[in-house]
């Protein structure tokens, strides 16, 4: 079977009482011994950046899947309600969101992540995570609050995890998403109405100067459409912006050895410096600087090359 031809499975549930996507590759039914068959020892999953529609990472998880060999699963799961459901299902589920205060915030976000795998992995599951962004922080929270996860590696990509308002991308987003993001809702309704073609012409207009754009992005960015999806991404990321600010290097230096960060080399949420500085700080820590040019949202049009790059890692220090 070729690449191509793997086929994803793609699941819309309630998580904490949010609408919740997740995708998978490899087996889907298995992690519990209920069958004869051998379930698998290990998990890859993947935490998105922000917004975090998983559609970004269908190319990026598919490479990974097939460059293991196709014999570990690979599993993302969304952030609470940045997903659009399907028809017939609401974004939340008050019988159980009352359960948990602000999940669209970012405590609510790791916790739901938490209960997203206590809910559907086995403890004895072991677990790569591989976080992205501000998915990178909450792996780092997830470590800390649960120390039972038995988490083999954790692979941060382009990590937001320390100082967000203070950088350069964050300087310019920091107001909009904390003091103007209520303008933004209106005209995201007023599109909302386009017809579905049309959304996807704006989104290749969008991302125009980008070459080889990734057609898993172009097919998740119409979930920016609806506004409540929209709307519960910046309400995430205004929280980025006054939450994430010292860098958790306990924790760090707790899980140093199952740890690798890769940042970029122009990236605007967390320049140089901040990897010149964690490099100082962790000078024995698996932490690299991208030579190759890629950009923070990398699953636009580099989902194949940072996979490559994972496996390779994964093969050398996890014995997988």
């Amino acid at each position: 079977m070729s690449e191509d031809q793997i086929p994803v499975h793609e699941e819309f549930i309630y998580c904490c009482g949010a609408a919740t996507q997740v995708l998978k590759f490899g087996p889907w039914n298995d992690l519990q011994k209920n069958n004869a068959e051998i379930p698998p020892n290990l998990l890859i999953l993947i935490v998105p950046g922000n917004p975090g529609i998983v559609g970004y990472y269908r190319t990026f998880m598919q490479a990974l899947y097939c460059g293991l060999d196709q014999q570990y699963p690979v599993w993302a799961v969304s952030h609470a309600g940045h997903c659009a459901p399907p028809r017939g299902m609401d974004m939340t589920d008050d019988t159980e969101l009352n359960q948990m205060e602000d999940i669209f915030g970012l405590n609510g976000q790791i916790e739901h992540k938490l209960a997203f795998l206590k809910m559907n992995v086995p403890n004895d599951i072991k677990l790569v995570l591989i976080g992205h962004s501000i998915g990178c922080y909450i792996i780092l929270e997830m470590m800390k609050r649960s120390v039972s996860l038995k988490v083999l590696q954790s692979v941060m990509l382009f990590p937001t995890i320390e100082r967000m308002a203070q950088s350069p991308q964050g300087k310019i987003m920091t107001p909009l998403l904390c003091s103007l993001r209520y303008v933004i809702y209106m005209p995201i309704y007023l599109l909302s109405f386009l017809p579905e073609s049309v959304k996807t012409s704006l989104v290749r207009f969008v991302l125009r100067g980008i070459k080889s754009v990734d057609e898993a992005s172009v097919a998740a960015s119409v979930n920016l459409f609806r506004v409540d999806c929209t709307a519960n991404a910046m309400y995430m990321g205004s929280q980025e912006m006054m939450k994430v600010m010292e860098r958790d290097n306990n924790t760090i230096q707790q899980n140093l050895s199952k740890l690798i960060f890769y940042y970029g080399a122009k990236d605007n949420w967390c320049p140089v410096q901040y990897y010149e500085d964690i490099r100082k700080e962790f000078p024995e820590g698996n932490i690299w600087l991208c030579e190759k040019g890629i950009r923070h949202a990398f699953v636009l049009d580099s989902s194949k090359e940072v996979a490559s790059m994972i496996i390779h890692w994964l093969k050398k220090r996890s014995s997988i």
